[in-house]
């Protein structure tokens, strides 16, 4: 029997939406569009896939409890570590199907690739709009300047992170609707304003408040991703050491 894809958005949001994650689907077809060939996934045209983000709730409902539970002082990232954990019980939910996981920080051998570009992945599923130098009407950086673009959330803003895409293998979508990301950085002052504030100051989180949020990373939050990884295992142990934090569904 053939898998409904509306039926495998459900099961995905049930399982990932109560601890700080969405979920939106897009075509293959829609991404490998919008990119290079060679950057392009490998599947047929109507397959399903699913971009999924982190909003500013990940951090107290999945993070810190899987923190709490897990051994995860030797990892490299522990971040990475949760990420995939939700990855591998959504993936356990479909046993019937092949899903396939690609993570946002994840490279091709010899080549260091990106296995999936994850800002044109969470544009063409109208998650969140990928602003790039092409979107103003006039480019006022000099032409070898490198200018990066940047993904904005219509309610996070830049306070959220795509985390990687998950494509169901055997699972058409043909009939799934295409809906624009949402222009909230509209005029070409705004824009410039966010991809100066993103290069060249990104460190100072500005270009995430570019536009007014529901909610946004707590302190706690910013001071872990702000501070470098090698430098997190006192953060770690102080997150362990509080039992409160311990989510029995995890």
């Amino acid at each position: 029997m053939e898998t409904d894809w509306k039926t495998c958005l459900q099961k995905v949001a049930g399982i990932l939406h109560e601890v700080g994650f969405e979920s939106h689907p897009f075509k293959i077809a829609w991404y490998n569009m919008n990119i290079k060939p060679i950057f392009y996934l490998d599947y047929a045209e109507d397959t399903l896939a699913v971009v999924i983000i982190s909003t500013p709730a990940m951090y107290e409902k999945a993070f810190k409890p899987f923190i709490c539970k897990r051994d995860c002082l030797g990892v490299k990232d522990p971040i990475d570590e949760c990420i995939e954990h939700y990855f591998a019980k959504v993936k356990e939910a479909f046993p019937e199907n092949e899903v396939i996981s690609i993570h946002d920080y994840e490279l091709h051998g010899g080549t260091r690739r990106p296995k999936v570009l994850v800002q044109t992945a969470a544009h063409v599923a109208g998650a969140a709009r990928y602003y790039q130098r092409s979107d103003l009407t006039t480019d006022p950086w000099e032409e070898k300047k490198k200018i990066f673009g940047v993904s904005v959330h219509p309610k996070y803003g830049g306070w959220f992170a795509i985390r990687g895409v998950l494509i169901f293998k055997d699972v058409l979508c043909s009939d799934l609707q295409r809906k624009e990301p949402p222009d909230v950085v509209p005029t070409d002052e705004l824009k410039k304003e966010l991809l100066e504030r993103y290069n060249f100051h990104w460190q100072d989180w500005s270009f995430r408040d570019i536009i007014p949020v529901e909610n946004r990373y707590s302190e706690e939050q910013k001071t872990y991703f702000s501070t470098l990884p090698k430098d997190r295992l006192q953060l770690l142990n102080s997150l362990k050491s509080d039992a409160s934090n311990i989510d029995n569904t995890l």
